[in-house]
């Protein structure tokens, strides 16, 4: 089997089965919508108002304002983390699609192709952070290293390749190239910096296959090699083959939670919980013991840090606020004084049995009696009722009409008719 490197360089050049593509579309609609919606958040105004009064060019973002390539993939990346709402993969446990997709859209735009070429060109990419991710390992992610941000970075640089039809040497130094570049830490999360490492993984993949486009060259190895990226960041090397027979998209995971996606089968579970909250006395949660350091902020005193916490959106969940509404995510919920005590009698406790997909959850009630409750966010779900979920969250994130016509556009054949919809504030 060869490395990794020869592995990534080959595989820009494949076809891409309609199965991986239909999920993209999926991602794409999902992705689309978070970021329109996050484009509506005023904390990043100045962010954005700074980086267009540096940068200039045509190239479109959230809102309609023009800028260069790599700061549109800059500012598209973050505004479409910034409600931390958009599609996860647990193999790495990164967020692919917001590396990808705002740097292979700012590429699209210039070379001026089709909405399928974008889309197979998203999917190597998705995938191809996915396998990196892998081959970095587990230590990579658990030492600090947040996976959206580094495995993403090579994604978002392999697809922009794929979409530039780069000849193999030069997608071997753009790899080398992002390299370089390729960052990001866990200490952000429940910060602005957070969204930021989105979209500094799309901005990074621009850059590397548009200055390797130029003629600058790198390292022969600069993900794998001695001294190399892997070698350097806690990588594993681990095995990893591309493609599969299934590719790794196709278990993709969409948010149905406004929140971290370490949450979810935690939030899976409470939906079936039948006691009134007054009732409840205790409610003990097992998870994972990697996302004890991800999403277990005990008190959060804002909207930002409560979508990182067990307890506050067990509490959230018990007293009847939605967690799928991005708008319960408020500072002043984050300090009700009912929610607060609720969330008091919230326990979190590690768990190695379970995998990272899945929650126990147990509920003791005052009389003594407890309820049980478990889920796995890998329960098999068919694309049709994937699609019924992604559109009704669309139509909660940006209204029905306007979610109808983004899928429309999502599903179509036209670049100008999906640009069309992201510049619409």
């Amino acid at each position: 089997m060869s490395g990794i490197t020869e592995q990534l360089i080959e595989f820009t050049r494949i076809s891409v089965p309609r199965d991986a593509t239909a999920m993209m579309r999926l991602s794409l609609f999902d992705w689309a919508a978070c970021g329109i919606a996050g484009a509506r958040e005023t904390e990043f105004d100045a962010f954005v108002k700074a980086q267009l009064a540096l940068h200039h060019g045509s190239h479109l973002t959230f809102g309609g304002a023009t800028t260069s390539a790599p700061t549109a993939a800059l500012i598209n990346g973050t505004l479409s983390h910034a409600l931390d709402y958009d599609d996860t993969h647990f193999a790495h446990i990164g967020h692919p699609s917001v590396a990808v997709l705002p740097a292979v859209l700012a590429l699209a735009e210039q070379e001026n192709v089709d909405l399928e070429v974008l889309t197979q060109a998203a999917t190597i990419g998705v995938e191809a952070s996915i396998a990196v991710g892998l081959w970095l390992g587990r230590d990579h992610y658990q030492v600090g290293y947040h996976q959206t941000a580094t495995a993403g970075a090579f994604g978002a640089a392999l697809a922009a390749c794929r979409l530039l039809a780069l000849p193999p040497a030069q997608t071997r130094h753009a790899l080398g190239l992002c390299a370089s570049m390729a960052s990001g830490i866990k200490a952000q999360f429940g910060t602005m910096a957070k969204p930021l490492n989105a979209g500094l993984a799309a901005r990074t993949g621009v850059e590397a296959a548009l200055w390797s486009q130029t003629g600058m060259t790198a390292a022969q190895d600069g993900l794998a090699g001695s001294l190399g990226f892997g070698p350097t960041h806690h990588g594993q090397g681990a095995d990893v083959m591309l493609p599969l027979s299934d590719w790794r998209i196709n278990s993709i995971s969409h948010k149905f939670h406004a929140c971290c996606h370490g949450l979810h089968a935690m939030l899976e579970a409470l939906r079936d919980v039948q006691a009134p909250p007054d009732q409840i006395t205790a409610i003990h949660i097992r998870t994972h013991p990697r996302w004890m350091s991800v999403c277990n902020i005990t008190a959060p005193q804002t909207g930002l840090a409560a979508k990182f916490s067990y307890r506050q959106t067990a509490a959230m969940s018990l007293l009847g606020h939605d967690t799928g509404a991005i708008g319960n995510f408020t500072d002043a919920l984050a300090n009700d004084g009912h929610v607060v005590a609720l969330r008091d009698r919230v326990h979190v406790t590690e768990d190695a049995r379970l995998n990272e997909t899945q929650s126990e959850v147990s509920i003791t009630l005052a009389d003594g009696s407890t309820e049980r409750l478990r889920h796995d966010l890998m329960t098999p779900m068919p694309l049709e009722t994937r699609a019924q979920k992604l559109r009704g969250k669309g139509a909660a994130l940006l209204g029905a009409e306007r979610a109808e016509t983004l899928w429309g556009a999502a599903q179509g054949q036209t670049l100008r008719g999906l640009l069309d919809q992201l510049v619409m504030s």
